[in-house]
């Protein structure tokens, strides 16, 4: 007899799952029956929001959902924090967990990891949870988790088993695959977009997130109109080095500035969060009044006046747009010399300090060209964050937005590494935000992930203190004592080595990558 814990790996093969990130317990061992049989590839965080936060860096990194297996109860609240950092980032995760058995649901009576209504919780933060109570049942539940993540705004996705249901004979399961894609493109937006485009002589593209996949069209568009594409944190990587690409911060001044004198805003993929737009508080982005927008999500298109809304995936609407563009079109004025500007003016933003970041992580990009670089919320990724040109779409990913889950950089990094084992992979965290996490180090040992961990380590919470004085409170709580990172490591089984110059960090790096080892590399800060 084949159970429904076993067809669930299958059905999972059948959609290409080759990973799943979870700690087994006494409520998911059914789960696990057909695992060590199938092709998919198991590994054992050291923590269930380890598990969320490995599937996450993953998903971002193979552009694939990323899976967790975790039990009821704790296993599952532990986990979302990290299902509500892929749900700010619309990052496609499927979390699949157990729970009690379907006659003590909701009764109280004090079982083991019991909670009152453990799917209930889980619809706050999943874009949905459904229980599975019959063989019949599994097939399309993991069809809509699946459609979902493929043609519409994703983000983590909830199904959880009663232990007395995963039991269950479910012989002859066939997957429900789904071929969803994303609505194409409304014709006659197109046309109204055309039109805006066709007068306009100072474009520029806002490109976000959603449009990460679409670096080549996004390319010939800005090129056809002269338009300077300005990058939130989730965009950086495209159109590396390119005379158009502005990879600064919408929070800055100077890219408002240049907002506000372009004549349309072609905005692609991006929510217009205030932790992009409004990262300082201060209230003064103004929404284009000119503005395409482009987004898979009609939620998202509906939520801020628009001129002209295009539903679907970025890059066939940018290809759509191209084929709509009177051939004859002549590109805008200056938009090499207006996105010049702009580079010039956001880097000047920058304090002294944020700037000797910046050119520290250039320092990685450099010393590791095409690596993945996932970032923890410390000091260099804040800074970055406002100005860095990364080289690898999709290859520049941190928690400092968005959700911001402090402790999310060491797992995701180790889930990116295992998505794409030829790309150098760095983490770039502080030491208050290692702490959180820091044992998950020892699965980068376990699953032969060669991340290598640099650990900027300024002795405590530095950005909040600045936060703190910056508003006249005296610091308290912001300076945690950090261990001793290296010699940790080296109990896990982990190199390490200690920098106390920052310009030995290049070599350092090549010397890491070179071990085709996980590597921790601390460099302390005074």
């Amino acid at each position: 007899m084949t159970t429904i814990g076993e067809a669930l790996i299958s059905l999972l093969e059948a959609h290409s799952v080759d990973t799943v990130f979870g700690i087994p317990g006494v409520h998911t061992v059914e789960l696990y029956r057909g695992l060590a049989r199938s092709r998919i590839r198991h590994v054992t965080p050291r923590h269930e929001q380890g598990a969320g936060f490995m599937a996450d860096g993953y998903a971002r990194a193979s552009g694939r959902p990323g899976v967790a297996f975790v039990i009821t109860g704790p296993g599952l609240t532990n986990t979302i924090t990290a299902m509500g950092q892929a749900r700010a980032d619309s990052v496609p995760m499927l979390v699949i967990s157990g729970v009690n058995a379907t006659d003590t649901l909701g009764k109280g009576f004090g079982f083991l990891h019991e909670l009152p209504d453990q799917r209930g919780m889980m619809e706050k933060v999943a874009l949905f949870s459904e229980r599975i109570t019959e063989a019949a049942e599994l097939p399309g539940a993991l069809a809509r988790a699946f459609a979902l993540f493929s043609s519409a705004r994703p983000g983590p996705v909830h199904i959880e088993i009663p232990t007395d249901v995963m039991v269950k004979p479910a012989n002859g399961l066939a997957a429900a695959l789904s071929n969803a894609a994303p609505p194409a493109p409304d014709a006659g937006a197109i046309a109204e977009a055309a039109k805006l485009i066709k007068v306009a002589r100072r474009p520029m593209i806002l490109a976000g997130g959603g449009a990460r996949k679409a670096e080549a069209p996004l390319r010939r568009l800005a090129e056809r109109l002269g338009a300077p594409v300005v990058e939130t944190t989730n965009a950086r990587g495209l159109m590396h080095g390119h005379p158009l690409c502005v990879p600064a911060s919408p929070s800055l001044k100077a890219v408002r500035a240049l907002m506000a004198e372009a004549d349309l805003v072609i905005a692609a993929g991006t929510e217009f969060g205030p932790t992009d737009y409004d990262g300082y508080g201060d209230g003064g982005f103004v929404l284009p009044s000119n503005l395409i927008r482009i987004d898979i999500g009609a939620d998202q298109l509906a939520r801020r006046p628009v001129t002209v809304a295009i539903q679907a995936d970025c890059a066939v609407a940018i290809e759509a747009l191209l084929a709509a563009i009177d051939p004859a079109h002549s590109a805008g004025e200056d938009g090499h010399g207006r996105a010049a500007a702009g580079r010039k003016a956001a880097f000047a933003e920058l304090s002294p300090a944020y700037a000797a970041q910046v050119h520290a992580v250039e320092m990685i990009r450099d010393a590791l060209p095409g690596a993945i670089i996932v970032g923890d919320s410390t000091q260099p990724i804040y800074a970055a964050n406002l100005y860095y040109d990364h080289d690898r779409p999709g290859g520049w990913f941190n928690a400092a937005t968005g959700f911001g889950a402090l402790g999310y950089g060491p797992p995701a990094a180790i889930g990116a590494a295992l998505a794409v084992p030829d790309a150098p992979v760095v983490c770039l965290t502080g030491d208050g935000g290692f702490q959180f996490t820091l044992p998950e180090i020892a699965v980068a040992l376990d699953s032969e992930a060669p991340v290598i961990f640099v650990v900027w380590n300024n002795r405590g919470y530095r950005e909040i203190e600045t936060s703190m004085l910056d508003v006249g409170v005296e610091p308290v709580g912001v300076s945690p004592a950090p261990p001793d990172f290296c010699k940790l490591a080296e109990a896990y089984g982990i190199s390490a080595e200690r920098l106390a110059d920052i310009d030995a960090l290049p070599q350092a790096l090549r010397h890491a990558r070179a071990t085709g080892l996980p590597r921790v590399i601390e460099i302390t800060v005074v």
